[in-house]
C-alpha cells in the first residue's frame, strides 16, 4: 500500500511538472525590436512626447518608481493617461521583453 502510494504521489508530481508554463527570461533583444514598432513614437531615445519629464531615462523611472521589470510590465500592460493598454496586442513574452530592454537601456543612458 505504502509503495502504490508513493507511486501515485511521485507521477502526479511528475505529470504536474511535465505540464507547467517554463519561466520564460526576458530578452533585450527581441524587446529592441518591438519597442521600435510600438513604442519609439513616443519614447525615442528614451524620452516622453506626450509627458515630457516622465521619460525612461534612470532617474525619470527611480523618481516615478517605474524601475522595476513589474511597473513596466504593468504599465505597458494597463496604459495609463495618454499611453494605450498593450495588453492583448502584445503578448506577455513580448511586454516582458520591452520592460528588460528599457531597463537596460536605461541603465546605459540610452546611448
Amino acid at each position: 500500500m505504502k509503495k502504490t502510494l508513493t507511486a501515485i504521489l511521485l507521477s502526479l508530481a511528475i505529470a504536474c511538472l511535465a505540464f507547467v508554463r517554463p519561466v520564460l527570461a526576458a530578452d533585450a533583444a527581441s524587446g529592441a525590436k518591438i519597442f521600435s514598432t510600438n513604442c519609439a513614437a513616443c519614447h525615442m531615445g528614451g524620452r516622453n512626447v506626450v509627458v515630457a519629464q516622465k521619460t525612461l531615462k534612470q532617474d525619470a523611472l527611480e523618481k516615478y518608481s517605474m524601475n522595476s521589470m513589474e511597473a513596466i510590465i504593468h504599465q505597458v500592460q494597463n496604459g495609463k493617461n495618454a499611453m494605450p493598454a498593450f495588453k492583448g496586442r502584445l503578448s506577455d513574452q513580448q511586454i516582458e521583453d520591452v520592460a528588460a530592454y528599457v531597463l537596460e537601456q536605461a541603465a546605459k543612458g540610452w546611448t
